[in-house]
């Protein structure tokens, strides 16, 4: 049996494992998104940006206990790619937060799919959401115009 097959088998959840994952997705984005209410001192972009960084960067405790170096390397580069994106989101503009989360919530989507990391069975649904929830709080943010600087 390949690592990929059983990245793949462990990937298989049953319904209310599925449910937990969601729930829990839900209750940790909305505290998420009130990140910014913790961390009073900073902007609200540079918040959110770090909590991208930290959303992103998991994946690579992740592929380190996979323990294969291509996962490594590939989970490392993604990760770089998200830091890049929200470092952009804190000069530029707030849609780049946006846009990491769901894009990321995309990676969480593949990553469940195809089981890439070895070991993270209930973790991409859970992430996946709450990614979503926080790309939305975002999005309602910057469109009722809360300041993001």
């Amino acid at each position: 049996m390949t690592a990929q097959t059983t990245s793949l088998r462990e990937a298989q959840m049953t319904r209310s494992q599925r449910r937990a994952a969601v729930l829990w997705g839900v209750v940790v984005g909305l505290v998420q998104a009130g990140t910014p209410l913790a961390f009073w001192w900073l902007d609200n972009t540079t918040v959110y940006a770090l909590g991208l960084i930290v959303i992103a960067s998991i994946y690579i405790g992740f592929a380190v206990a996979d323990g294969r170096p291509k996962v490594i390397a590939v989970e490392s580069a993604v990760t770089f790619g998200f830091v890049v994106l929200a470092a952009a989101a804190v000069t530029a503009t707030p849609w780049l937060l946006v846009v990491g989360l769901a894009g990321h919530g995309l990676k969480d989507l593949w990553q469940h799919r195809t089981g890439f990391v070895a070991g993270t069975r209930w973790w991409p649904p859970f992430c996946m959401v709450v990614d979503a929830v926080v790309a939305a709080v975002i999005a309602v943010e910057i469109l009722a115009g809360v300041s993001f600087s």
